[in-house]
């Protein structure tokens, strides 16, 4: 039997038998966030702010090797549109997570009718679950870039428009260290990290990071007194008084990070969530993207580190692409045409 329960009583790091799989029923449907007059809503990054499960769902992963099933499910009373479904997989896809399948009762009973334009929804779901199913090593591939974030994921990690989905919008790689498992092994490759709650750590907990900025890391502690905030008892997203609490510690942050590559830069991706992936060596690296807009995205740039001189677009419904790879003042680029609702780079030395 697998459990659904709510994020707060996840089993993170306990002993999980032979399933490897913990799940949670406590979700924010995947989006742009949209005002009621229409407007799309900006966040505390001043950019289009994404409705996403992707930080949280980074803090869980962090934890070890368990497959994470996420069964939000859609808005209710809500005609839900082909490309909702695909981006509900994909922003679970992208971290290493499962969508438990749910579909709004209008495209249920039309499937039940065998309406053709259904039947094509649901070919098209299918083909979404499947390209992520086609590629398992991704799920094993930890995460990449240069900073890390040192959060406790029963508290802040636990949030859904946390510090880790303001970094995501960013398309700023980011590592999430739990602060039960800080060490200088986790820290390893990390050149900037961001200590969310000091007072949380033990004393052997602070010398690791003593060390990493004798190491000449960089080092971003939260401000004196400053506690990480946490969602009220039921909930999974911040009020607004905690939302602006928040931004103490997120312009410092931003004024960290400032245009640095922190391993991946991206350029033309504002209606778009990345995650950047890296196997242990340089072996391979992996950029998902995902378009939460509802028509595809052009042009979109890439500039990433290391010494991946060989790039492959990867997408679910066409063949496989040869990128064209290019010389950048910091390492090497690529361009992506068009990017529908999913696309992966794969680079390789």
């Amino acid at each position: 039997m697998i459990e659904l329960t709510a994020r707060s009583r996840l089993r993170l790091g306990s002993p999980l038998g032979s399933t490897g799989v913990i799940g949670t029923y406590q979700g924010v449907w995947p989006g742009i966030a949209v005002e009621e007059d229409g407007a799309r809503k900006s966040g505390p990054t001043s950019s289009v702010w994404i409705d996403t499960n992707t930080g949280f769902l980074r803090a869980v992963r962090a934890w070890g090797s368990a497959t994470v099933w996420m069964a939000n499910q859609p808005p209710p009373k809500t005609v839900v549109a082909t490309t909702r479904y695909l981006q509900a997989i994909a922003d679970a896809g992208i971290s290493g997570a499962r969508w438990v399948v749910a579909l709004d009762d209008d495209l249920a009973g039309r499937l039940a009718a065998r309406e053709e334009a259904a039947l094509g929804t649901w070919k098209r779901i299918a083909g979404m679950l499947a390209y992520f199913e086609k590629h398992p090593e991704w799920r094993a591939m930890p995460e990449g870039g240069q900073l890390a974030l040192v959060q406790d994921p029963e508290k802040g990690g636990l949030v859904s428009g946390g510090i880790l989905d303001m970094i995501a919008v960013k398309h700023t790689p980011v590592r999430p260290i739990p602060r039960q498992r800080l060490s200088a092994e986790a820290l390893a490759g990390a050149t900037m990290a961001v200590d969310v709650d000091p007072s949380e750590l033990t004393v052997e907990q602070k010398e690791v990071l003593r060390a990493f900025t004798r190491g000449g890391g960089t080092l971003l502690s939260g401000p004196p007194g400053w506690k990480d905030p946490t969602a009220v008892e039921g909930s999974i997203t911040l009020e607004r008084a905690e939302l602006e609490r928040l931004n103490d510690i997120w312009h410092d942050v931003n004024a960290m990070i400032g245009r640095r590559n922190m391993g991946v830069r991206l350029f033309n991706v504002s209606s778009m969530l990345s995650n950047f992936l890296a196997a242990p060596g340089g072996k391979t690296a992996i950029v998902h993207l995902v378009n939460y807009s509802d028509y595809p995205v052009e042009n979109v740039a890439v500039h990433y580190l290391g010494k991946y001189q060989h790039a492959t677009l990867i997408t679910p419904a066409l063949a496989d692409k040869v990128l064209e790879v290019y010389k950048t003042e910091e390492g090497w680029g690529v361009d992506v045409e068009r990017v529908g609702v999913c696309a992966t780079i794969r680079l390789e030395p």
